[in-house]
């Protein structure tokens, strides 16, 4: 397997039967390796585009600076990895320019879900940083400009936000029609999905299924399945792989999210880059809430109905909330499915008439995606 360090073997169950994976050293999948090939690509394109603008108005080089500060500033670049797997499992060459391009497609419109997604939700932070909206309204409010300081942030984070969205198609046209409408299904679902999350947190939802679905289509699909279908789309192989790397893509992205909410809920800040407990604090209608208010006795809901979704909470009051998650038996459900989920999609594998460098590295990846820390 060509990929960089010692590999060893980790044992996940399988069918009820104990398996040993392989698990890159420090680059599971070769994630690292083809991280850095797409962030390369990226300053690339940052960089032919502050000139081409710069030229035309000095003004036009901050936005594009600070989007390619914001694109290349973290980030695991798990979708283009996705991507790029399914594209070589299906017979691509690794080093097409085709591919690499849809990774850092993917890159741009999770940057745009990202920029929006604070905005939405009035996030002070992202990787460690103040949000794009907070810096600029920050800058506003210290240079005494005239106009309210929020909308400026906000109007500005929004631009940029479409900015990525823009720069994602057009990395995108000389693709086929078959990826080109894998792009724009996946972008249809996640907004669907935002809206779900937007409407579920301000109606305080706490359905189990209601939250299952929001993880499916806020994340899931967006983050793991589609880029699959996009790489396979690339290698103009779809309709043969698409049914094999959905059942090892949908259960795989639902298990992404769910250790998403679990790390915004009990995640530290210095892995993170959010504040612990954000998601408490936000009030987001995740798979933890509704099984803790499912379970929560009569006290126990009081308490949980009185802080979740308070923007004032203190860490005191947070810690609460988390060990109510804890003590209702939240949070061993939520490991439990994340660790079920893995075994249906690493079992969605076996069959999948993919080269065995890429099942292997798929592999790597829902080990990797399940037991993450950041």
């Amino acid at each position: 397997m060509s990929v960089d360090g010692g590999v060893k073997l980790e044992s996940v169950q399988v069918d009820g039967v104990a398996r040993s994976q392989p698990v890159t050293a420090g680059d599971p999948g070769g994630l690292n390796r083809i991280a850095r090939v797409v962030e390369e690509r990226l300053r690339a394109v940052f960089d032919q585009e502050r000139r081409r603008w710069g030229d035309v108005d000095a003004r036009f080089s901050a936005p594009l600076k600070e989007l390619e500060a914001f694109v290349l500033n973290g980030g695991k670049r798990l979708r283009p990895v996705f991507c790029h797997w399914a594209f070589v499992g299906a017979g691509g060459d690794p080093f097409d320019a085709l591919v690499l391009d849809a990774g850092c497609a993917l890159e741009l419109l999770h940057s745009f879900a990202l920029i929006h997604d604070d905005v939405m939700d009035g996030s002070p932070t992202r990787r460690g940083l103040p949000s794009v909206h907070v810096r600029y309204s920050d800058l506003h409010a210290a240079s005494e400009w005239s106009g309210e300081s929020r909308r400026f942030g906000d109007g500005v984070a929004i631009l940029l936000g479409d900015l990525a969205f823009v720069y994602a198609d057009q990395l995108l046209e000389g693709a086929s029609l078959a990826a080109r409408r894998v792009f724009t299904e996946l972008r249809i679902e996640v907004n669907l999905g935002q809206y779900l999350d937007v409407v579920g947190t301000a109606e305080r939802i706490s359905d189990v299924k209601f939250a299952q679905e929001v993880a499916i289509y806020k994340s899931g699909k967006y983050s793991v399945e589609r880029p699959l279908h996009l790489g396979a789309a690339l290698a103009g192989r779809l309709d043969e792989l698409a049914p094999s790397l959905s059942a090892y893509g949908m259960p795989l992205g639902e298990a992404f999210q769910l250790r998403d909410d679990i790390l915004g809920v009990f995640g530290e800040t210095s892995e993170t880059g959010k504040p612990v407990g954000d998601d408490i604090v936000e009030g987001k209608p995740t798979l933890l809430y509704a099984l803790t208010k499912e379970r929560a006795t009569s006290r126990q809901r009081l308490v949980l109905d009185e802080l979740f979704g308070r923007p004032d909470l203190g860490s005191g009051e947070i810690k609460l909330v988390q060990d109510l998650f804890v003590d209702c038996g939240a949070l061993d459900s939520v490991e439990l499915r994340i660790e079920e989920l893995v075994n249906v999609a690493v079992n969605g594998l076996d069959g999948a008439l993919l080269l065995d460098e890429a099942s292997e590295s798929l592999r790597e990846l829902a080990l990797f995606v399940a037991r993450r820390r950041s």
